[in-house]
């Protein structure tokens, strides 16, 4: 049986899959970024009782399966997750740094889908993000 959880007027399971980008695809997130931005997402996410089931942050892109309470909408969150990580890693670094990129990290929009009832689909397939990857990468590498 599903295991739903409660507030005070419903019983709710809301799971989702969410992945966004850094602006203009670049390889930006790691070494120190990658640590500050996953502590942003979970201290922000913990703050609105929403669960990170699963998550991979790649160079350049995140993975969450979130449950988010149905209280907040999904925009909400995501805008305050990708909102607080931006400032945060923005606010480190060097000051040339910080001005070249005009103090915006993630790209606009994001994509998100429902779990529904394969959650362990989609928490396997952020699980082996990263493997799939590497393999299309040597695919292109192949045959070029």
């Amino acid at each position: 049986m599903k295991e739903f959880q409660s507030l005070s007027h419903a019983t709710w399971e809301c799971k989702y899959h969410v992945v966004w980008i850094p602006k203009y695809r670049r390889k930006s997130i790691y070494a120190y970024k990658k640590r500050i931005i996953v502590d942003s997402i979970k201290r922000w996410a913990a703050s609105r009782d929403v669960k990170i089931i699963e998550g991979y942050a790649m160079k350049d892109h995140i993975h969450l399966c979130l449950s988010i309470p149905p209280k907040y909408a999904v925009s909400s969150i995501i805008g305050l997750l990708k909102g607080k990580s931006a400032s945060e890693v923005m606010s480190y670094g060097k000051r040339a740094e910080k001005l070249a990129r005009g103090r915006q990290f993630w790209a606009r929009g994001y994509c998100v889908s429902t779990v529904g009832l394969n959650e362990e689909v989609v928490r396997k397939y952020i699980r082996e993000q990263e493997r799939e990857d590497q393999k299309q990468e040597q695919l292109k590498l192949q045959f070029f």
